[in-house]
């Protein structure tokens, strides 16, 4: 299992248009084979910082759906990213 998190960085003014856009993307995320879950979320305290969480159950499908990435308009709005992947061994509840 793959998690991928992190945060963007958009200007604060554009955060809401750049989510709505996303609205699509997290649609086909969750409905792509392998997507175990797919969320973007506005910051609550930073006005620029859009949380990153998707959780995949292998590189072939993160791979498969991900393809060349966000299209130019939404790279072009990321002033800032970190978002890293992180291979998961095993679970259990919390």
């Amino acid at each position: 299992m793959l998690i991928v998190s992190g945060r963007l960085h958009v200007a604060a003014e554009a955060r809401d248009a750049y989510l709505a856009d996303c609205h699509e993307v997290v649609t086909q995320a969750r409905s792509a084979p392998g997507c175990l879950d797919f969320a973007l979320s506005p910051d609550l305290l930073d006005p620029t910082r859009i949380n990153v969480y998707e959780r995949w159950e292998s590189d072939a499908d993160l791979t498969a759906f991900r393809g060349a990435g966000p299209d130019a308009g939404q790279q072009a709005a990321i002033l800032d990213a970190e978002v890293m992947r992180y291979r998961i061994s095993a679970t259990e509840p919390a």
